[in-house]
């Protein structure tokens, strides 16, 4: 619940979770945005974006939206207005980012989320409301795909349905395993990229057979599988990002793109495994976390 603070602010507190994507296609032809999106399949993780949202009605029209050692955040920004309207009021949003932003760990759903419900909670809104402003926010700044609709929840979700619910839906299956992600390059051009015709319909042919595969079968040894395989048949990854993939693989470990950025995420199997895998990330001079995948999602501080 909001909380009053020094000089007439009302404050509100959310978190949302990060999330990476294993493989999708894209569905953006609905009239409606709100049944835009994806389909496809990621891991929702441990590790998100925490929002202090402060509201003060004195009468002026300021939205100022900060984090640390972000840069600047439109999206989170562009939810932050949304969920305001015309309220005269200054409005100021934190943001804390605990996985780098650009990186294809859902930093933007997760601030768009985050930023949208805190708001909602300091100005007294009404806080259902904050996924789909968030979904919308994402959707139109190039965000991307899908990616608040993933982290309503926690776990292995495959977006079966394009969209934001009760537009879309997502089926959600326990991930009982940790996940190593680290980061080997600049980010990629996320916005740009998911307003490219051409790149897209390559997403889509890159993704057909493994979808299907993963709806027959929506197991997570399914979805490693076949988010190893879209990463080799889309071939975006850089050449240094590559090459820590086939190196990581030789451990036995499932490694995929974090799609999109210049990230990857590895699953090795059991206690050697995992061993083995370290062992290569520290050779390799690559920095980690090794993540859980919850079942659920906490909203709040």
């Amino acid at each position: 619940m909001p909380r009053l603070r020094d000089a007439g602010a009302v404050v509100g507190h959310a978190f949302a979770p990060g999330h990476l994507t294993g493989i999708f296609a894209p569905r953006t032809s609905a009239r409606d945005p709100r049944a835009r999106g994806s389909v496809g399949a990621g891991l929702v993780l441990e590790l998100g974006v925490h929002a202090e949202a402060r509201w003060i009605a004195d009468g002026t029209d300021r939205v100022v939206v900060r984090g640390r050692n972000a840069g600047s955040l439109p999206i989170s920004e562009d939810a932050a207005r949304r969920v305001k309207g015309d309220r005269n009021g200054t409005l100021a949003v934190d943001l804390v980012h605990e996985l780098p932003v650009g990186q294809g760990f859902g930093m933007s759903a997760a601030g768009a989320l985050a930023t949208a419900t805190a708001v909602t909670r300091a100005i007294g809104s009404e806080e259902s409301k904050s996924s789909e402003i968030a979904h919308l926010a994402d959707l139109f700044g190039g965000g991307g795909l899908g990616g608040v609709a993933a982290i309503l929840g926690g776990g292995l979700e495959i977006r079966e349905r394009p969209g934001i619910p009760p537009w879309g839906e997502v089926r959600r299956i326990p991930f009982p395993r940790t996940v190593f992600v680290a980061v080997v390059g600049r980010p990629l051009p996320s916005p740009r990229l998911l307003r490219n015709p051409k790149f897209l319909a390559r997403v889509e042919a890159a993704a057909t057979e493994g979808l299907e595969s993963l709806r027959n079968r929506p197991t997570p040894s399914r979805f490693l599988r076949e988010s190893e395989q879209f990463t080799d048949r889309l071939g975006l990854a850089p050449p240094a990002l590559r090459k820590a993939i086939d190196e990581l693989r030789r451990t036995g470990a499932s490694v995929g793109q974090a799609m999109f950025g210049s990230a990857l995420f590895a699953a090795p199997i059991g206690s050697e495994g995992r061993d083995r895998l370290v062992a290569a990330l520290t050779r390799a001079g690559l920095p980690s976390l090794e993540l859980r995948v919850p079942d659920s999602v906490s909203e709040t501080l």
